[in-house]
């Protein structure tokens, strides 16, 4: 099943989905069910609580890869060794270091670029703590999830100083309780133990409350990431037995160091000044007490002003992350997925659709001009790929560059807002049948074609020469924050995809 392209709709789902949608049927193995538009055959169910390897995501079935044409437009990539798509996966053996592993892949990858030189010349291979991978946004989450936690931690740090205040405060008022069970014999270890008995259930009740507002905002971390191609992410707070250890070592560390001052002022008490006087300054330590308070407050606003200078410094990180010029145009641009995989459309029906889409998009009052596109910018699916070679350029001995590239047909260019240094965009006569062309970013330009015209020079894509009629501006292309980086486009009609994305600019927003 795991060669052939499209050859094995057989499917294994989720534990969530079994549920869900066919009620936990134990007989679930061995029928057919409809799928994103495609019919499989279900031979699995995951183990429960397994959602996938992509953090983030909660993956509902699983296919096989050589099912991946049917669901990625943009050709079999199984048979496509350009193509840079795939993670693999591996369990170390028991006694095996991860230097050892790594030191065996490199290998295997030194193997391939003797072997495939022109597709693996320059190209290695890199092992990862599934933790640490940087393809399924685990490495993108985890400065963000990491700098939460800072934040938490430092209100947390001034609660417990506000509380700490608070008992410490509360110490004072119950100096006559304390005197008066001191003159019955209770003695300064039975006072200490009352007042952090006191403390423990006081942190014990408020650790249940948080475990509680914690179990029902379990799924709020969602809402401050968007949704991204019509998908929510999955971020759960997963209440397991760790966060309730943390949990308790917490509420002891704070009851011992927040209220070990207070239980040690309220015990030290002149007993006999006390019962003689409801004065204040009859507990011993008055000078040691303002300083504790004090202590506590400098803390609290020490903290507080770390915290308000760290928001405002986020908030202008964001702010200017809005203010960087992706390079197209953010406004009265609107996107939406046309998935014809899996629906029977072959390529002549689905080129036909897609003339007749937009065609009938072009006619409505308000639009202003659409064009077609395998993906749109800033996406969650990857680009195609090619190890390119340029015509004229020599490259060095170990370098093998392979740049991602994106399918666009007519007016795309004008659609999205791309401004264009030099040449044409694609016009409809770049078809099937026309001469193979490209448009090359700025930074490909000057890389390979530095104080040289690029417009009419050739370079090799997927083994075939193209012909480079334009050249675009650098645009952003899967985050706002990556660096210039070499890009191309080709005709959609000239490496043509079944499922596509409509992009339509309006004339207004």
């Amino acid at each position: 099943e795991d060669v052939g392209s499209s050859a094995h709709p057989v499917v294994v789902i989720s534990y969530e989905l079994w549920q869900r949608m066919f009620k936990g049927d134990p007989a679930i193995v061995g029928k057919t069910q409809r799928l994103n538009g495609v019919m499989f055959t279900i031979i699995g169910v995951a183990p429960e609580g397994f959602r996938g390897t992509f953090v983030g995501w909660a993956m509902q079935f699983w296919v096989p890869a050589s099912m991946e044409e049917t669901f990625d437009a943009g050709g079999y990539k199984l048979q496509d060794r350009d193509a840079r798509w795939v993670e693999s996966f591996a369990r170390l053996k028991p006694g095996v270091t991860p230097q050892q592993a790594q030191q065996e892949v490199s290998a295997i990858a030194a193997r391939l670029a003797a072997t495939y030189p022109e597709t693996n010349r320059g190209r290695g291979m890199q092992l990862w703590a599934l933790w640490q991978t940087p393809f399924n946004h685990a490495r993108t989450l985890l400065p963000t999830l990491e700098l939460m936690l800072v934040v938490g931690l430092f209100v947390m740090v001034i609660a417990c100083a506000n509380v700490g205040n608070l008992l410490l405060a509360r110490s004072f008022v119950r100096r006559h309780e304390m005197s008066v069970r001191a003159a019955l014999g209770a003695g300064r270890a039975r006072l200490l133990r009352q007042m952090l008995t006191e403390g423990l259930v006081l942190a014990g009740l408020a650790s249940g409350g948080a475990l509680l507002v914690a179990y029902m905002s379990e799924h709020v971390l969602v809402l401050f990431f968007p949704v991204s191609a019509g998908v929510a992410m999955y971020l759960p707070g997963e209440l397991d037995w760790r966060v309730f250890v943390a949990c308790a070592v917490v509420s002891v560390f704070t009851t011992l160091m927040l209220g070990l001052f207070p239980a040690v002022q309220a015990s030290n008490i002149d007993v006999a000044a006390a019962l003689k006087t409801e004065m204040a300054g009859v507990v011993g330590g008055g000078r040691g007490k303002a300083w504790a308070r004090s202590t506590l407050v400098i803390v609290q606003v020490s903290l507080s002003f770390l915290l308000l200078v760290g928001a405002g410094l986020v908030m202008k990180s964001l702010q200017r992350l809005r203010e960087i010029d992706p390079g197209f145009s953010t406004t009265n641009v609107y996107v939406t997925p046309i998935a014809l995989n899996g629906t029977g459309y072959d390529a002549a029906r689905a080129k036909t659709f897609d003339d007749e889409l937009l065609r009938r998009v072009r006619a409505l009052p308000g639009v202003e001009s659409a064009a077609l596109a395998r993906l749109a910018p800033l996406g969650v699916k990857s680009y195609s790929s090619s190890v390119i070679a340029v015509d004229g350029y020599v490259p060095p001995p170990d370098e093998q560059e392979t740049v991602e590239y994106n399918e666009v047909g007519p007016e795309y260019f004008g659609t999205m807002g791309i401004p264009l240094a030099a040449g044409r965009e694609f016009a409809a006569t770049d078809d099937e049948n026309g001469a193979l062309v490209a448009v090359v970013n700025e930074t490909l330009s000057q890389k390979y074609w530095s104080g040289r015209d690029p417009i009419g020079q050739r370079m090799q894509v997927k083994g075939r020469w193209v012909t480079v009629v334009g050249v675009a501006k650098d645009s952003k292309y899967e985050s706002v924050r990556e660096p210039a980086k070499a890009f191309f486009y080709v005709p959609l009609r000239q490496n043509f995809v079944v499922s596509t994305t409509l992009h339509v600019r309006s004339e207004t927003g």
